[in-house]
């Protein structure tokens, strides 16, 4: 099996200037496949994204603006991504959370949290899917949560869209499904549903629940409640799970959110 199966193909990450969505970034580049990137940084920060992927074997890597929350913008990036190759792979990663009670959110987070983590997957998709149809090739994979597939408290926007990808995603897979055939690849719609992993934005939690300890007991103090593997998965895990799912030989697996949690949706 060709390390290289993504090569000639192209492949857009949004949210991919850090953490989870770099991983996948570099892991669709060492697969060969020129790579989009999207997300928030400074200058500097994303030009290293940029070179990480290149250096990862990517064909190419360029980034391409856009705030996900403006529809107008996601439109123009989508154009100028098609104007440079027409996408094959596309992974909704971008995302982010607010924390509170739901009778203290601010209806502006409310907003953003649903703008950024769903609506822009759906301008994403609809503008990339079609073209995915006609090439008779295409990957969809959206970064969900566990909170796709469950709740827990203070945390009410954030689930309430990583519910909706779960159900934006299904009824994409059951439009497309018939799209292209087995020598093409046709074309999937899945969702990887990430429980706790090791990115910057966890470590105040860890060193909280640290409180004084070492850094391997506030991991197992913050994943007690939750997470019964008592371990945290790595970005590059989230990212070969994607890398799995847009293989030639997962074209039928399509409509399916896969869980990547330590056992958290088991209990």
């Amino acid at each position: 099996m060709s390390e290289k199966f993504l090569s000639g193909r192209t492949a857009l990450v949004t949210g991919s200037t850090s953490g989870i969505g770099l991983a996948i970034a570099r892991a669709l580049g060492a697969a060969g496949a020129r790579v989009a990137i999207n997300g928030l940084g400074e200058a500097g920060q994303i030009e290293a994204a940029v070179s990480s992927v290149r250096s990862a074997g990517a064909r190419d890597a360029r980034y391409f603006e856009a705030d996900l929350r403006q529809p107008g913008q996601i439109e123009q990036m989508m154009a100028d991504i098609n104007t440079w190759s027409p996408l094959d792979v596309l992974v909704n990663c971008a995302g982010v959370q607010h924390a509170v009670p739901l009778e203290d959110m601010p209806v502006d987070r409310w907003d953003m949290i649903l703008a950024v983590n769903l609506s822009s997957a759906f301008h994403t998709m609809r503008l990339a899917m079609p073209g995915m149809a006609e090439r008779g090739f295409g990957r969809v994979v959206n970064i969900a949560s566990v909170h796709g597939l469950v709740a827990s408290v203070n945390k009410a926007p954030y689930i309430a869209s990583k519910f909706g990808i779960v159900g934006l995603s299904k009824a994409a897979a059951l439009e497309y499904a018939r799209a292209g055939d087995r020598k093409s690849g046709g074309v999937t719609v899945n969702c990887v549903c990430p429980g706790w992993v090791e990115t910057a934005l966890i470590e105040p939690q860890i060193e909280a629940h640290a409180a004084g300890d070492s850094r391997e007991e506030g991991i197992r103090r913050m994943l007690a409640e939750k997470q019964p593997s008592q371990r945290t998965s790595m970005p590059e895990e989230i990212a070969d799970a994607v890398l799995w799912l847009c293989r030639p030989q997962s074209h039928n697996l399509t409509g399916t959110s896969i869980p990547v949690d330590g056992g958290w949706t088991a209990q």
